[in-house]
């Protein structure tokens, strides 16, 4: 009988402490004994337009200069239509804008990376340009060719976020304990983001340029792999009203779904009035988006906004 209780006794204890090893190896996240639960969002925010009424015109001014955004254009040969329709419409309102290209292409400027290998390129673009613009940019926004983007609304989105903190912002999809923001819609390092990220290129085992696991994984999960051992997480970007603001699709096809599943109030359940990107898009429909973003006006109609992102001259 005491051979029995003692071995119930035994089993008590050999649980418990199993049951505590499994919860503790349950916490531990990959990367500098970051814990997951220390990162307490997931979802941002633009800021409301109420706020910025409420700053003084100093103030506004202040903020439309302070936000400067230097845009990653990743780009090979065959995307010669989309790399001129790229570099004639929106990337005109970056502050900088540089194409990365695979190989040297006579027709447009580019910095040649000599590989055509996305993560080895994506890896490459972000070690030159931390190098070169470490000190004039605070915030490095990178796209693919068929993507478009509204920079004024990326800066508004970015009025109140601090680029001295580590995060990373765009459409976030999971992939089973990995979340990450999803190359086609756009990806935006703060420079503290690309400062770890620029350290954490140097080491071989953690964020290796190629042989292992993580040269099997695409070049967006492969570089959350790589921030989330320096304490870098993903956040997906909202409006106000939790809408998406970074899109994968283009706005054809998100029409189309909101048609089915929001067929009385199309426009409302497409997209976000402050949408910052869409993706997908041929060169021609670039050229649309630019006349019916920056161009066309109904008539009669003011528009009151606080800030005024003028692009470079």
């Amino acid at each position: 009988m005491i051979s029995e209780s003692s071995s119930f006794v035994k089993g008590v204890v050999l649980g418990g402490a199993f049951c505590m090893l499994v919860t503790l190896l349950g916490h531990i996240k990959v990367g500098h004994g970051t814990k997951a639960h220390h990162h307490e969002h997931h979802h941002i925010q633009a800021p409301n337009k109420e706020d910025v009424l409420n700053l003084s015109e100093g103030e506004r001014m202040e903020l439309s200069k302070s936000i400067r955004v230097y845009c990653i254009i990743l780009v090979k040969p065959k995307d010669l239509g989309h790399w001129a329709a790229v570099k004639e419409t929106w990337s005109k309102h970056c502050d900088k804008v540089e194409f990365y290209s695979s190989e040297n292409v006579k027709v447009f400027d580019s910095v040649a990376l000599n590989t055509n290998d996305m993560w080895v390129m994506m890896r490459k673009a972000y070690k030159i340009t931390y190098e070169r613009y470490k000190d004039e940019f605070n915030w490095f926004f990178l796209a693919y060719p068929t993507t478009f983007a509204i920079i004024e609304n990326l800066k508004y989105f970015l009025l109140k976020k601090d680029p001295s903190q580590p995060f990373y912002i765009g459409h976030t999809v999971k992939s089973g304990d990995l979340e990450y923001v999803v190359g086609e819609g756009g990806i935006v390092l703060s420079i503290e983001s690309l400062r770890r990220l620029s350290h954490i290129l140097e080491d071989s085992d953690k964020c290796p340029e190629q042989g292992g696991m993580i040269w099997k994984l695409a070049e967006d999960k492969q570089l959350a792999i790589c921030l989330k051992y320096t304490g870098v997480f993903a956040e997906n970007a909202e409006d106000s009203e939790g809408k998406d603001v970074f899109n994968t699709k283009s706005v054809g096809a998100l029409i189309k779904e909101a048609m089915s599943t929001h067929p009385q109030q199309v426009v409302d359940g497409c997209c976000s009035d402050m949408a910052i990107t869409f993706s997908g898009l041929a060169p021609n429909h670039m050229h649309v988006m630019m006349y019916g973003v920056y161009r066309l006006r109904p008539y009669g109609h003011t528009y009151n906004d606080a800030l005024v992102f003028l692009p470079p001259a």
